[in-house]
């Protein structure tokens, strides 16, 4: 006799059936019956089994032969024995979600994998070697010896791509027996992103702190992120959790703990400030036009917009220039000033994507030739979906400072003499004392004329001091001075205005006469 295969597919209608305390159910949609004589396809009605805990799923049959239909075919199905010993839950699975808590809208490409802390380095944040978990899988096959695992990692794979189906979702079980879960164990979770992802990769540490005094078949762990972003949408960067219990195999009575931390993901750069300028160079007296941009990249709209610009020495801030737009709209900015930081302050959301402008002028004063140019702006925002905050900067602008036809820059001039009447100003027959020399504060060193005079150009406005040299004028000491007692001293101290002149005199008299 040949034998020849029916395949047919089977309408299933279900049969409820309460086994201890949790339900399986398991759909039959494809059946292959060996039966002997011919092979048709036809549609079947088959009743399937519910069950729990070791399932035993069978189903029943009926079906018609089309050159025979008076007879029906009545047959039931071989045993399919399932030996199962967790219960999936979701519980019991970690997931990495948006930055605000919301799952991504594609997971291709993510991973998620655990780490031994590095055991040179001291601070713990360094990767080791990977964490070599157990095997698992389902159905659990009494002849390999391995305990279930759990959906979606079924082989508790390290590391594990994300699915999006369940989008996001991934577990990791830690094996007691290995030392797994041991308190003062450190892990590093690692969750990174494709390829040129706008998200970033993220490290948290994972700290086993002991055995749940409520449940034993649980453990604490604390979990610290190492990148300083948030753990969830509260902003907490150091969480509590369990490790729970997720596998208790018949097979070789193996207890697994399943790590079900769940953390979300942030874009890289949540915002991008720009700022630029109307011209390259400029010179005292000239007004500059500054122009920063703000843009939103992240996925969600972002308020409390403040931009903090730190202007160059010399650049006075025109108040009533700010003008702000988003989107083609004029929008309020207000401003705070502090010396030469002013901080622009808006109500207005940005949408994702959108950007807003704000412009201002300053106008350069002579004190900007001294200045480096220079100034920088740094942009924050809050998330409006989870008022998570974000920055960027700086951004900086540098102008090149000609001077023009304004130099603040002042000039010293000054002489060494003989005092003969002790009042500190030389007169006729007072003669000036050469090769004398004196020390600014800045280090420089002046030597006099044979007439004992000297003068310093191109000196910045402020205050200046200088010191006579004794050792370089031999058989002279400082003259007593009767009007000034603060000349009674070898320094001077002058205070020189922007483009101004000041004196500094030195009177001096023979040791001899003394």
């Amino acid at each position: 006799m040949v034998c020849k295969t029916m395949n047919f597919f089977s309408v299933i209608r279900k049969q409820k059936q309460n086994i201890f305390s949790s339900r399986w159910q398991y759909k039959l949609s494809n059946i292959i019956v060996v039966i002997g004589f011919l092979t048709i396809n036809i549609p079947v009605n088959t009743t399937a089994q519910e069950t729990t805990n070791n399932i035993v799923n069978q189903a029943s049959y009926t079906y018609t032969d089309s050159q025979n239909i008076n007879r029906p075919y009545r047959g039931i199905s071989g045993e399919l024995k399932l030996l199962t010993d967790i219960n999936i839950s979701s519980s019991k699975s970690g997931r990495i979600l948006g930055c605000a808590g919301t799952t991504l809208s594609d997971y291709t490409g993510f991973s998620v994998g655990l780490y031994e802390a590095d055991i040179n380095d001291p601070t713990g944040t360094e990767l080791g070697k990977i964490v070599s978990l157990t095997r698992t899988e389902l159905p659990d096959v009494p002849n390999n010896n391995l305990p279930g695992g759990q959906n979606p990692n079924i082989e508790n794979s390290n590391p594990f791509f994300l699915k999006n189906n369940p989008a996001g979702v991934y577990n990791i079980l830690l094996d007691p027996n290995r030392g797994q879960t041991e308190a003062g164990k450190t892990y590093i979770l690692v969750v990174n992103p494709p390829q040129n992802s706008n998200y970033q990769q993220r490290r948290i540490k994972i700290q086993i702190t002991g055995v749940d005094s409520t449940n034993n078949n649980s453990v604490k762990y604390v979990a610290a992120s190492l990148d300083g972003e948030p753990l969830n949408s509260t902003g907490a960067t150091r969480v509590e959790d369990t490790l729970v219990a997720v596998a208790k195999a018949e097979v070789n009575q193996r207890s697994l703990l399943a790590l079900a931390f769940t953390a979300n993901l942030c874009t890289a750069q949540q915002l991008q400030i720009i700022k630029t300028g109307d011209r390259a160079t400029a010179e005292p007296g000239d007004t500059v036009i500054y122009r920063i941009s703000v843009k939103n990249l992240s996925d969600s709209g972002l308020n409390n917009l403040a931009v903090t610009d730190n202007l160059p020495l010399g650049f006075h801030f025109i108040n009533k220039s700010v003008r702000g737009e988003l989107d083609g709209q004029a929008v309020n900015i207000t401003t705070e000033r502090n010396g030469n930081t002013v901080i622009f302050r808006t109500d207005v959301t940005i949408p994702s994507q959108k950007v807003v402008n704000i412009a201002y002028a300053a106008q350069l004063t002579p004190d900007a030739v001294r200045g480096t140019g220079r100034n920088s702006a740094i942009a924050r925002v809050l998330r409006t979906d989870n008022s998570l905050a974000a920055k960027d900067g700086p951004a900086t602008h540098q102008l090149v400072i000609r001077p023009g036809i304004v130099a603040d820059c002042g000039t010293i001039i000054g002489r060494v003499f003989e005092d003969k009447n002790f009042d500190g100003e030389q007169q006729t027959g007072e003669p000036g004392i050469p090769n004398a020399v004196i020390f600014l504060e800045n280090g420089n060193r002046i030597t006099t004329d044979p007439n004992g005079l000297f003068s310093v150009a191109n000196v910045l406005p402020g205050s200046h001091t200088g010191v006579l040299d004794l050792s370089s004028i031999p058989g002279y000491t400082l003259a007593p001075n009767r009007k000034f007692r603060e000349r009674n001293t070898q320094s001077r101290w002058v205070r020189l205005e922007p483009g101004g002149l000041v004196r500094m005199n030195f009177a001096v008299t023979p040791s001899r006469s003394k």
